[in-house]
């Protein structure tokens, strides 16, 4: 991870909340953007080339920000990131970015690991469990592990809740190799 990534997206963040953007404009704004570089391998060339001034890349940015549908706020986080060189970093700034919001919004990200596919309500009601574990709100993602042979296995941060009938085998097997 890159250091300035973390700088670039707090400034930005600050920028959203001074001007109450709406977390989903900014969320589809950032997706659209990235499917953009991401799509386009000529317009990659184009902004991403130090040859050319950054005054034309920036007017480059301007003639498309109505199509895309960016803020002004977009806008100027392009032409940031095109004066300084860093819109290759583009992908990176906006996970930190979502971090930042998740960090401010008192949100834990969580990992939860399970044997099987689970349903929504089961996903929701072990996503509120693993919350109150946590003792704050917690955004969690699932997968699947089919070498799980049961339960689940939550890792939110470095720490790591094993829930896993592994787990609980290899629990046992240290509690009678113990005795």
């Amino acid at each position: 991870m890159a250091l300035f990534a973390a700088r670039y997206a707090r400034a930005f963040a600050d920028v959203v909340e001074s001007e109450k953007i709406p977390q989903g404009d900014v969320n589809r704004q950032l997706n659209d953007v990235s499917a953009t570089l991401g799509e386009s391998r000529e317009l990659r060339e184009v902004l991403l080339n130090p040859a050319m001034p950054v005054e034309t890349r920036i007017r480059v940015i301007d003639a498309l920000a109505p199509k895309l549908g960016i803020s002004r706020a977009m806008r100027n986080l392009l032409a940031v990131l095109l004066r300084h060189e860093r819109l290759s970093s583009f992908d990176e700034i906006v996970r930190q970015y979502h971090a930042e919001m998740d960090r401010r919004q008192g949100l834990a990200k969580a990992e939860v690991v399970s044997a099987r596919r689970l349903d929504e309500g089961e996903r929701a009601a072990l996503e509120q469990q693993v919350s109150s574990l946590a003792r704050t709100q917690v955004r969690a993602t699932f997968r699947e592990d089919r070498d799980l042979l049961g339960g689940v296995l939550v890792r939110i941060g470095s720490t790591v809740y094993d829930g896993s009938v592994r787990g609980r085998l290899e629990r046992l097997k240290e509690e009678l190799i113990s005795r």
